[in-house]
């Protein structure tokens, strides 16, 4: 029997978790709490049902949720919500879709989702409430920090290392033993062959700092 389950944020993110959600097969999607101004409309025929002011008295029935917001420039409401569950008593479940492969020596912090053709190889280890993205590849024994955005077609190597609350952009590749500090967003397509110690945004043109 599936397990009921609410979604925390209704954009185009939201989308993407709803396909790998029935997809997986696990959870059976109650509603999507987003905006005030959201509330009735639908998304993919799943009804908001409410804001995240509502949480607690969700809880009373439902015990699992995912956050369902994207992440680029920052993970702040992201965590925020993330703390707002676990304040209320809430569960945040790993996702996983069926199409990628996640190693058994693998390890998955809670409330991540690890989506459609995604490789998680041998003794990687991702932290809670992350998204890897469509296509991205963790290498053996890379760690990705907790509430990081792996996006679409990017490269982990080997025991690379990314901290917390990280954004590494669509086909951008770490390469293996690089170490890249929390709070750094490296653009789409940058190739990353030193470490990086300083926060910031990094770009691919000699991995300039905004």
């Amino acid at each position: 029997m599936k397990q009921p389950i609410i979604l925390i944020g209704g954009g185009g993110h939201c989308k993407s978790c709803i396909d790998v959600i029935e997809q997986e097969g696990k959870y059976r999607i109650v509603g999507i709490l987003d905006l005030p101004e959201m509330i009735g409309k639908r998304i993919l025929n799943y009804d908001i049902i409410g804001t995240d002011d509502d949480l607690p008295a969700f809880l009373k029935t439902v015990g699992h949720y995912l956050i369902t917001i994207g992440q680029i420039k920052s993970s702040e409401k992201r965590i925020a919500l993330w703390e707002m569950v676990k304040k209320s008593g809430g569960k945040l479940p790993v996702i996983f879709s069926p199409n990628a492969y996640v190693a058994k020596s693998a390890i998955i912090g809670e409330g991540s989702i690890i989506m459609h053709h995604v490789i998680v190889n041998a003794d990687a280890k991702i932290g809670i409430n992350c998204i890897i993205n469509s296509k991205a590849l963790i290498e053996h024994e890379a760690v990705i920090g907790d509430f990081c955005h792996v996006s679409t077609g990017a490269i982990v190597n080997g025991q690379a290392t990314i901290g917390s609350r990280c954004f590494i952009g669509s086909n951008s590749t770490i390469s293996n033993n690089v170490c890249i500090v929390e709070d750094s967003l490296i653009s789409a397509g940058t190739t990353v062959f030193k470490d990086i110690t300083t926060p910031g945004t990094y770009f691919a043109k000699g991995l300039r700092n905004a």
